[in-house]
């Protein structure tokens, strides 16, 4: 392929355009989303039948026969409003209304009037009388230790929720209210180090020439830069794009074609790293979009000799393509906007993220270099730096363009490898992070929630599990607070990108007043997170850890196609912006 013939590097939208793209009028696509409107008819239908269910309150073991005509009409016969024309078989139905009346807190002669559906519910039309069978406590029918068990799992789901709810909520008032720290911000005039960036591509022939003239265009002294596509067994034309690119600029692209070795970006990193030189390594992913300034943003940093890595913030370019990227472009706001952002504030734990991000190379090299078995590479970075007294700076305003996924299969794929990826560091660092004299208490704690973030999703699952089993096989009152309390708190507890505190702050620095209208919809999104995360934590616990399989890089779909001379230069030509 020419690449003259490639049309120059388009220039992304800014931020504030992004913003202003049309957040309604996309529908819900079938599969995933079906999946997930079931679901929440299935709960919604559970939340509103339990209170009413659980007014009734069982008694001990009897068998009352009742005219069934008394409870089938549902009113009562003129001589039950007078104690003393009682006949035995009215005495038995008041007897049987009492526990509806009590729960209700109204006579008995109402409670058969009103509710007579509450009181033959447990029961049988024999021929010609209603058999009421009013069962001992279900609780007597479960052994004492399941039930303990099911209280103690469902109060140990509750408490993490309300950790969780609580840490995303600091996280937004700190944003919101805090000191905001951007030590390296103003450094713009310096002897800039040397730096080569490498882009680990595999099969981006649609993508990878856009990111490539970006960084052509990159405000960085030229003799200092080095830019190193790494093309990792692609099958496609991104061999033939990339050497195209290198003859246009010999001086600064230098292409390392891997052609074996372990599948996957860690194992790519690798090997191309070993054959750098310079001091400083950033990283990008094939389908980013940098911005001129970008790369003196992300290096500034290094300055500091404390600086192990450093990660920008990621924007979705797509945004405006359908309702899921809408909903994911709220999702990386609160992510890096607010979270983010309030940990570097906060001195805890920001992420390195795997692009958008460097790492110095000295700091690589004290930690062993990049490791081709970890499946989320940046994250397990992230901890190996920190338990070696690096830190990991974030800078909020070194935004890069991004393409997120833009069906349902592709988003599951996505999050299904984060959470094997990060379950797979947490089982590595939990007890390393613990034990560590290095690391500060508020860095060991946050750092302990970072690594427990997936492991939420198949948590509330359980939660919700227990709660059910228990309230239709326990007496304890405190059940109906539990139930109200996952309901209302486990969407603000999932995940560490999908809080509803921190999205809606987002939106709100953002000033996309727009995208407010979005916050609802996003539990779509998050019943599919969970289903999603809970079965990959499933797999990797029966399949990967017992049965021994190995972690497999699920790359993620490109949308673009290469772009060729006559074509629109800008990748997404046509869609519509409401302004």
């Amino acid at each position: 392929m020419d690449a003259r013939a490639i049309t120059p590097a388009w220039t992304p939208l800014t931020l504030a355009q992004q913003r202003r793209a049309n957040p309604t009028g996309c529908w819900v696509p079938p599969g995933p989303a079906g999946l997930v409107l079931f679901l929440l008819a299935f709960f919604l239908s559970l939340f509103i039948a339990t209170p009413a269910l659980a007014q009734i309150e069982t008694a001990s073991a009897a068998t009352i026969e009742v005219p069934a005509a008394r409870l089938l009409t549902g009113h009562l016969s003129p001589q039950l409003r007078d104690p003393t024309a009682w006949t035995k078989s009215d005495h038995d139905l008041l007897t049987i209304a009492q526990p509806v009346a009590d729960s209700l807190a109204i006579e008995p002669a109402e409670a058969i009037e009103k509710h007579s559906a509450l009181i033959w519910k447990h029961g049988h039309i024999g021929s010609s009388s209603l058999s009421i069978q009013w069962l001992e406590s279900p609780r007597a029918q479960v052994p004492p230790s399941v039930m303990t068990a099911a209280e103690v799992t469902l109060l140990v789901v509750l408490f993490m929720i309300i950790v969780y709810t609580l840490r995303h909520l600091f996280f937004t008032l700190n944003r919101l209210f805090g000191e905001q720290r951007h030590p390296y911000l103003d450094i713009d005039t310096a002897q800039w180090p040397s730096v080569t960036v490498l882009i680990p591509a595999h099969n981006e022939e649609g993508v990878i020439a856009h990111s490539i003239k970006a960084l052509l265009e990159v405000d960085y002294p030229r003799t200092r830069l080095t830019i190193m596509p790494v093309n990792d067994r692609s099958t496609d034309g991104t061999r033939a794009v990339i050497d195209d690119l290198a003859l246009t600029a010999p001086d600064v692209i230098a292409p390392f074609h891997r052609v074996d070795g372990k599948p996957g970006k860690a194992a790519a990193l690798k090997d191309a790293s070993a054959r750098v030189d310079t001091d400083i390594i950033i990283v990008f992913d094939a389908d980013y979009l940098p911005g001129r300034g970008l790369l003196k943003q992300l290096v500034a940093p290094f300055f500091d000799p404390q600086t192990g890595a450093v990660m920008g913030r990621v924007i979705p370019v797509n945004t405006g393509r359908n309702l899921l990227t809408r909903l994911l472009d709220m999702e990386r706001s609160g992510g890096y906007q607010v979270d983010q952002q309030a940990r570097m504030n906060m001195n805890l734990v920001p992420q390195y993220g795997g692009t958008v991000g460097g790492v110095r190379r000295l700091a690589l090299d004290d930690v062993g270099g990049w490791d081709e078995e970890m499946l989320a590479e940046d994250t397990d970075l992230t901890y190996r730096l920190l338990l070696r007294g690096w830190k990991t700076v974030y800078q909020n305003r070194s935004e890069c363009y991004e393409e997120v996924p833009e069906s349902w299969p592709v988003r599951v794929r996505q999050i299904m490898r984060w959470a094997k990826g990060h379950n797979q560091v947490a089982c590595r660092y939990v007890l390393p992070l613990l034990g560590s004299s290095t690391v500060s208490w508020f860095e060991r704690i946050d750092g302990m929630l970072l690594l427990g973030v997936y492991l939420m999703a198949p948590l509330l699952l359980l939660g919700w599990l227990m709660t059910v089993f228990l309230f239709y096989f326990s007496n304890a009152q405190w059940l109906a607070g539990a139930l109200a309390l996952i309901a209302l708190m486990s969407y603000a507890a999932v995940g560490n990108f999908a809080a509803f505190f921190e999205m809606a702050a987002a939106a709100y620095l953002d000033g996309s007043n727009k995208r407010m209208r979005l916050l609802p919809l996003n539990f779509f999104g998050f019943l599919v997170s969970v289903l999603s995360v809970s079965k990959a934590t499933i797999n990797q616990i029966i399949f990967d850890g017992v049965c021994g399989r190995s972690l497999v890089w699920d790359k993620t779909d490109r949308y673009r196609k290469p772009v060729m001379a006559g074509a629109p230069a800008h990748p997404f030509a046509g869609e519509r912006v409401v302004k």
